[in-house]
């Protein structure tokens, strides 16, 4: 006898709700810690001649929806590039502190 597979059900539509005074936090920097159970995401934003960075948002995942995020991100860079052109990264060995703050070579 076989069991019986549940049917495939439709994904819904799902409203994603944006807070009036929800303030957008810029980060140039991302501190990532993980656990066996969690990954943490401080992101920060550095400015020239600045002795610290400051953390403006934290976002707690399980690392399941952490690799989903990564696959999201990667599904979106790739559209992004394929829409305008390649994103500039530094090479191996460049200072990437000067990099930041002195504009993108191409």
């Amino acid at each position: 006898m076989s069991t019986p597979h549940p049917s495939p059900q439709k994904p819904t539509s799902l409203q994603i709700e944006l807070p009036a005074n929800l303030d957008a936090v810029y980060s140039n920097l991302v501190i990532i810690q993980h656990s066996p159970s969690e990954f943490v995401l401080d992101f920060a934003r550095i400015l020239p001649n600045m002795p610290a960075a400051r953390v403006g948002a934290r976002v707690v995942m399980t690392p399941m929806h952490a690799k989903l995020l990564l696959r999201a991100l990667q599904e979106n860079i790739e559209r992004f590039e394929a829409q305008f052109g390649p994103i500039y990264l530094p090479q191996q060995g460049e200072a990437l502190a000067s990099q930041l703050f002195q504009g993108a070579h191409s």
